[in-house]
């Protein structure tokens, strides 16, 4: 039988609402009026545009008895990355770049992928037709070798074009997940219902496509791993805490889930919450949801919602609800540097309380998993330290 779940009574969101009138102010103050609706997409004209351009160089150059030669921008340098809090981290304008030359037997055969995928890029955006990045590789899959190359090439060809992935016309199988309180329709017609229940829906693989989303959701909380989240919707948390959404990258968010967040911020511009493992690697799929990658710097204003707030599992829990040792996990030389490298980012410094935190999981060499709350009682996460984080602003 339908219905629609009552959630808490309206003073439990107050905290809420409250930071969603700041988030809004900053919002104001920045010269973002909400909503923004997201972000520019190039057009299939000037995509074509690019490409054309880039073949004519190729003809130039070998009319001149020249090698032809790619430039793209090096992603892999923090050297070519700024920050700014309103964003996050982006390449800067002036990057160093490197050549992919068709001369060189290091990286002739890069060059040939990479004339072969623009080709095939040009024929799906002239003719409006999508694929999936699977779908390339399969289309010669002894050529590109591996699945890892096709996504590479794709990106490198995203940057050099200076153009979103989804405007050349590519689209990422989707690993994410997304329960509650929303609704929309697919480019198909597809129509979509989130109501929280004993499954969730797959993120869809073109969120450039979706329209007509709905929502009455107080807050959007991201779930770092798939087990925690079945945990939560087994629990009925979305019902419970009424309305909300939960959305799961299953671990590092592919490009739909972190599209999907980011849609939903400028969409709405309700709270964003994350609920990662007190570990390294649950930071640093944090940080990716609220700052961007370095691999994916270029593309940072599609994807980044600086807005996002750190909900739990915070190192400081562990000792303020007296979670045993036995439960704790000590760091591996692997975490420890891990941990080294996010606090040398240029993000940290605006982020006192993260440091904080990361600065007492560094001192005591320990780590936890989200389940470690499970010695409390078997639905403490769902029944207890959600309700009362999101009740009293218990997030930095």
């Amino acid at each position: 039988m339908a219905f629609a779940p009552m959630g808490p009574e309206a003073s439990f969101f107050e905290v809420l609402d409250r930071h969603r009138e700041s988030l809004l102010a900053a919002l104001r103050r920045g010269g973002q009026e909400p909503p923004s609706g997201g972000s520019r997409v190039a057009s299939s004209s000037e995509v074509l545009v690019s490409i054309e351009n880039i073949i004519q160089d190729i003809i130039t150059s070998l009319a001149r008895n020249e090698a032809p030669a790619f430039t793209i921008d090096n992603r892999s340098s923090w050297e070519n990355i700024k920050f700014e809090d309103s964003v996050g981290l982006q390449m800067v304008s002036h990057c160093t770049t490197r050549k992919i030359k068709s001369d060189s037997p290091k990286s002739v055969k890069k060059f040939a992928l990479i004339l072969k995928i623009l080709s095939m890029i040009y024929k799906l955006v002239q003719s409006n037709t999508y694929a999936t990045k699977r779908d390339i590789y399969y289309t010669d899959s002894q050529l590109f070798g591996n699945q890892t190359v096709v996504d590479n090439i794709i990106n490198d060809i995203s940057c050099m074009l200076k153009v979103s992935r989804r405007s050349l016309h590519i689209l990422s199988t989707s690993k994410g997940l997304i329960a509650g309180n929303l609704r929309y329709i697919e480019e198909d017609g597809t129509k979509v219902n989130c109501t929280c229940g004993a499954t969730a829906v797959a993120v869809p693989s073109n969120i450039q496509g979706i329209r007509n989303l709905v929502t009455d959701a107080k807050f959007v909380l991201i779930v770092e791993k798939d087990a925690t989240f079945q945990r939560l919707l087994d629990d009925n948390f979305c019902n419970k805490l009424s309305p909300c959404i939960m959305i799961t990258g299953k671990g590092v968010p592919d490009l739909n889930t972190r599209l999907l967040v980011k849609k939903l911020w400028d969409t709405f511009h309700v709270p964003v919450f994350t609920l990662v493992d007190a570990d390294p690697h649950g930071i640093e799929i944090m940080c990716i949801y609220k700052y961007g990658s370095m691999s994916m710097s270029f593309e940072a204003r599609h994807l980044t919602v600086p807005a996002i707030r750190w909900l739990g599992l915070l190192p400081s829990d562990l000792k303020r609800l007296n979670v045993p040792k036995d439960s704790l996990i000590p760091l591996t030389n692997r975490d420890q540097m891990k941990l080294d490298s996010i606090l040398r980012r240029p993000y940290v410094t605006c982020q006192p309380f993260w440091r904080k935190e990361m600065e007492i999981m560094a001192d005591s060499k320990m780590k936890a998993e989200i389940q470690a709350l499970t010695f409390l009682s078997s639905d403490y996460l769902s029944r207890v330290y959600l309700p009362n984080k999101l009740k009293f602003g218990g997030w930095i």
